[in-house]
């Protein structure tokens, strides 16, 4: 499967598991032959696009190749690409209880042991930044660290990773997540992991989790 094949799949394994609702949303995937990125268009359905309606951009978000209007947050995937070597896909969501923490600048903190191996820890939020700006990649980045998912405030989720299909997954995970903490909290005092249980799974999700 090619780079664009994989990024129109996972658009619509995003719009299906109901971590976007109608056009928001961006996704994005980095071409290490072409040293950019293919993202998808603004304002377009998951369902319809094709391969032409892919837009490549350069390492500084400029437009390579592509006849469409690319993502509104191309900034924001160019700026955590440059930060970021190691990331080669990014999943921009609106998802529900993601987004209520970042509504409220709440932190999803480690309540369960997959976000704690996944994303490395909490998911912190980032300061508010209008959308749209390379300042918004540049307040990710700083509230990312060296995780793999952060909450931009007001606005959504944010998951990386090593390729496209890891950044789905850290998008579930912590939707999941964060809903188990809100449930949690109705319940009672979440009990959060100690640093170094989280460090250790971490460590042994990177180095041990699946068939090597």
């Amino acid at each position: 499967m090619s780079l664009k094949q994989e990024l129109l799949q996972t658009g619509r394994e995003v719009l299906a598991s109901g971590l976007v609702a109608g056009t928001w949303g961006n996704l994005s995937v980095w071409d290490e032959e072409r040293l950019g990125f293919w993202i998808t268009p603004s304002g377009m359905d998951y369902l319809t696009l094709t391969e032409d309606d892919l837009v490549l951009l350069d390492a500084k978000g400029q437009v390579l190749k592509g006849v469409r209007k690319p993502s509104t947050e191309s900034m924001l995937h160019a700026y955590i690409y440059e930060q970021r070597p190691d990331v080669i896909g990014i999943i921009h969501t609106h998802s529900v209880y993601a987004t209520a923490h970042a509504v409220t600048r709440a932190e999803i903190p480690a309540v369960v042991e997959d976000l704690a191996q996944i994303v490395g820890g909490a998911v912190a939020t980032a300061d508010y930044v209008f959308p749209g700006t390379r300042e918004l990649g540049v307040a990710a980045v700083r509230a990312l660290g060296q995780k793999n998912a952060v909450l931009l405030a007001n606005h959504g989720l944010v998951g990386v990773g090593p390729s496209l299909k890891e950044a789905l997954k850290v998008c579930q995970i912590v939707e999941k997540a964060a809903h188990i903490n809100l449930i949690a909290r109705l319940l009672g005092t979440p009990v959060l992991l100690d640093q170094e249980d989280i460090d250790k799974m971490r460590y042994g999700y990177l180095h041990r989790y699946g068939q090597r």
